[in-house]
This record gives C-alpha cells, structure tokens and sequence, in this order.
C-alpha cells in the first residue's frame, strides 16, 4: 500500500446499507464520523448515531469524505461531481500487499485481500473476503463484491460489478460498465456493456 488511512473526521455520501459497512470500518480504522449525506431519511445516519448534513446535492466537500453509496450508477454522478479527493477507508482485517495500490476514495472490507502490485483505480469497493491477486489493474469506481477472486493480471475497466463468489480467470479483460452475475465463472474476456452469468459465464445481454 502507498500510505496509510488518514486519521481525521469523514464524511459519507450515501446514507444506505453499504454506509452502514463503510461508517463502522472506518471506525475501526480510527476515523470519526461527520455526518451522512443522503436524499432520503437515512438508516445509516440513525444506526452509526450520527447527523443526517443533508442530500446528495449538498455535499460539503472540504473535508474528508468517501461515497458511501452502492449503486454504481449513483456513485458515478457524485464522481463527475466531486472528484476523486476523497478518503480511503481500509478495514483493519483486510490484508494489502506494501505493492498494491489503492486509490482515492476506495473501500477495503474486512478479510479482502489484495496482492503484490495490483493496482485498484479511485473510488473502488473492494468488498467482504474479495481477493484481488497479483498485478491486477482495477479502473475507478469497480466493485469486486463479496467473495469474489480475479486471478492475477486480470483487468476490469470502469464502473463494472464482478459479483458475490465470482471467480475470474488470471489474464482475463472484463469490460467498462460491465456486470459480472454472482458465481460466475468467467474465462473469456468480456466486452464493454456486457452483463454474464453462468459457469462457465456467457453474455447475457447488456448490462
């Protein structure tokens, strides 16, 4: 890893399950919470005991902050919006190799694992026990969810989802905006758009 999680008062973007996920990591990683930005009441606000600051369009940027939100869809237009300065947040059981690195604004679950010289693009979700082996390279706004493994030099291009127990074959081209079904097995590469499922995966349409 590049450098380690800075210590200082953040903010999160989104106000759903996935805060929930990311508040209490960061946490754990010795932040403090400012508050939750939100369109809509906010669960996560209410359950993290922290202040609703208002919706998605009134973010405050000048802090530290990172988009707590899941839809990639969503996290895309706050990107456009504000960036990529943003906070990372590593969970403290997540296991990431001094090689690896991780950009702005990505979250590192517990028990995920990312290996020697991989590189994982800005505002990443790097989810519960995903594995991200050696020298795979991760545009912004990917998320690898639960469970799942790229094997090493995969590439995944931007916004794309590689879903819950997927597995993806070392050297194998995943696609921009592309969604990958849970426990997909996916030995081919995939082009931009494509939604696969299936062992072994097949496209599906697009996503």
């Amino acid at each position: 890893m590049d450098e380690p999680n800075e210590q200082r008062a953040l903010t999160l973007i989104g106000g759903g399950g996935h805060a929930l996920v990311v508040g209490e990591a960061a946490r754990r990683a010795g932040f403090s919470l400012a508050g939750v930005y939100d369109d809509d009441a906010s669960p996560a606000a209410l359950r993290l005991g922290v202040t609703r600051l208002g919706s998605l369009n009134d973010v405050d940027a000048s802090g530290g902050w990172i988009i707590a939100l899941g839809n990639l869809a969503a996290r895309a237009k706050v990107i456009e919006r504000l960036g990529s300065d943003a906070a990372r947040v590593i969970h403290p059981g997540a296991s990431v190799e001094a090689s690896a690195t991780l950009g702005a604004g990505t979250y590192a679950g517990p028990r995920c694992v990312v290996h020697s010289f991989a590189v994982v693009g800005a505002h990443a979700i790097i989810n519960t026990a995903a594995v991200i082996e050696h020298e795979c390279e991760l545009e912004s706004n990917v998320h690898v969810a639960p469970g799942a493994v790229l094997g090493g030099r995969v590439r995944v291009g931007s916004g794309s989802l590689v879903g819950i127990g997927a597995r993806v074959l070392p050297g194998v081209r995943i696609g921009r905006g592309v969604v990958i079904g849970a426990g997909c097995v996916v030995i081919r590469d995939v082009p931009d758009g494509a939604r696969v499922v299936g062992v072994p995966a097949r496209e599906l349409g697009k996503a």
